[in-house]
């Protein structure tokens, strides 16, 4: 397909993260927006700690915004015939497993931030040899800890407690995928000869892949009990995977996949060793491009694929530090603590004072993430008085964010040697402007926030029509216009209010024992 109407060549991207699914229309070789149509996306809480989501629901989802999008575009006098391809971006981690004869899901999918395998880790702490229960045992194979948060460790949950997918399994009948397996297997033909594949930065965030060899890895399956036979084929990031098979863009190639963090990244044109950018959403995820050397990190963080921008391309890694708890602490004091009506109220009642009164709050609500890796930690706020006001607590809860960052760019700093001299932010948080102000003053960087708020889903579109030659994203470098945020104040302050935050962390460990 060639584009000659009124946009020119236009790329999609299927966005499909934790809230909801998107679809967004780019002009190729620009971050121009043409249309798009989002569906929100339910999230189910079984029990305490346990988070699912319906795949069903999340492939009707982008179906349903596949169609609207188009919808938009025809009304703006466009045409489904400009598009050249699509690329998937995905919530990474996030596991399903299905029936491979009937199409059908064996289970909800567990989210990445579900907690329910905790004991699972425990089981698995026992098999490392030497009875160490080193969590990081495996992390010269994969670049990741032992932690509830991969996909191995969800997948060994299911095939160990649900009967249907232990059933499945021992049939032969189980199919395992992240979102973006799922997306691709069911939009190239699902029961009908569906492309049973992954690309390299979700599979690398599975425990099951090789950070090297970029293959499943026999000794890593088999410390999980996992067969090989239900794992989809590992490609790399930009290639043609299949054509859609359904609706009014039948045809169209899907040609590029990328985890949602390693989207933003390439979005965010994060392509040169010692670029790295923080995505505020849900949690807070910063990676750091560390080039075609993996490093592996000394200080908490984990090694993963970047991106691979071809079948023969050399690989290229980051170092990546998570924080579960950013967007979620504000939905938090909107929904249980009643503090604030929305989350946008946070920076008009957070500015009513002018610091937090000494007041930190570290939102462990599920425990650490990097560079700690604490289960046990739990959520903690010091330094209440009776001059504390709501204020005070939501201007802690916008630090809390800050000072998270702040601990993996030390980790980063301290794995690679080479201090970044500036920031690039997205992500729903970065539009409140003092969240912005405070993660630079706490940091001592600049923070460079482009107006254009789709990087993610642009990374994924950049992929995808590189893959058919419309984009060059070696030479053609996106123009974009950002907001800038400089340091307000000193070292001395800055790391006065620091060493209080990590004294809130000590304080915060050893809760759910």
């Amino acid at each position: 397909m060639v584009g000659s109407g009124k946009f020119g060549p236009l790329v999609g991207a299927i966005d499909e993260g934790t809230s909801s699914a998107r679809v967004l229309l780019f002009k190729v070789e620009t971050s121009e927006v043409v249309c798009f149509h989002q569906v929100e996306i339910r999230q189910i809480y079984p029990q305490e700690g346990w988070v699912e989501q319906d795949p069903m629901e999340i492939l009707e989802a982008v179906r349903e915004c596949l169609a609207r999008t188009v919808e938009k575009l025809q009304a703006l006098g466009g045409s489904p015939s400009d598009i050249v391809a699509l690329g998937v971006t995905n919530q990474r981690e996030t596991t399903i497993v299905w029936n491979r004869k009937d199409g059908k899901p064996l289970h909800n999918a567990i989210v990445w931030l579900d907690m329910r395998t905790s004991s699972t880790v425990d089981e698995l702490l026992d098999k490392v040899p030497n009875k160490t229960r080193n969590k990081n045992y495996l992390k010269p194979l994969c670049g990741l800890p032992l932690s509830p948060y991969f996909s191995a460790v969800k997948l060994r949950w299911l095939i160990a407690n649900v009967a249907r997918v232990r059933e499945a399994v021992k049939g032969g009948n189980c199919l395992f995928g992240t979102v973006d397996t799922w997306l691709l297997w069911n939009l190239t033909g699902g029961i009908n000869g569906g492309q049973h594949v992954t690309d390299v930065t979700n599979a690398s965030r599975t425990m099951l892949m090789n950070i090297e060899t970029l293959r499943w890895d026999s000794k890593l399956c088999s410390f999980f009990e996992i067969p090989s036979e239900v794992l989809p084929e590992i490609r790399s990031s930009c290639e043609i995977y299949g054509h859609l098979t359904e609706g009014v863009l039948k045809g169209v190639p899907l040609s590029g996949c990328l985890g949602d963090q390693q989207s933003a990244l390439v979005g965010q044109q994060c392509l040169e060793r010692g670029q790295a950018k923080a995505t505020y959403g849900t949690g807070c995820f910063l990676l750091y491009n560390t080039g075609t050397v993996f490093v592996d990190s000394t200080h908490g963080l984990l090694t993963t694929v970047a991106y691979q921008t071809g079948r023969d391309a050399t690989p290229v890694y980051a170092l990546e530090g998570s924080v579960a708890i950013a967007g979620a602490a504000l939905g938090w004091l909107r929904d249980n603590m009643e503090m604030i009506a929305s989350a946008k109220e946070s920076e008009k009642l957070a500015s009513e004072v002018e610091n937090t009164g000494d007041v930190y709050f570290v939102p462990a609500f599920s425990g650490l993430y990097a560079p700690y890796w604490n289960q046990e930690a739990r959520g903690v706020i010091c330094g209440i008085t009776e001059d504390t006001q709501q204020s005070h607590i939501v201007r802690a809860t916008l630090e809390a964010v800050c000072f998270q960052v702040r601990d993996i760019l030390g980790a980063m700093n301290n794995d690679c040697g080479i201090p970044l001299q500036k920031l690039r932010v997205d992500g729903g948080m970065t539009e409140n402007r003092l969240l912005m102000q405070l993660q630079s003053d706490l940091i001592g960087l600049e923070i460079i926030k482009p107006r254009m708020a789709e990087t993610t889903a642009l990374g994924a579109a950049m992929m995808a029509a590189c893959a058919v030659g419309k984009w060059d994203i070696k030479t053609v470098e996106v123009p974009m216009e950002s907001i800038r945020y400089e340091p307000k104040i000193g070292v001395d302050e800055r790391d006065m209010r620091y060493s209080k935050w990590k004294m809130a962390v000590e304080r915060s460990f050893g809760w759910d024992t």
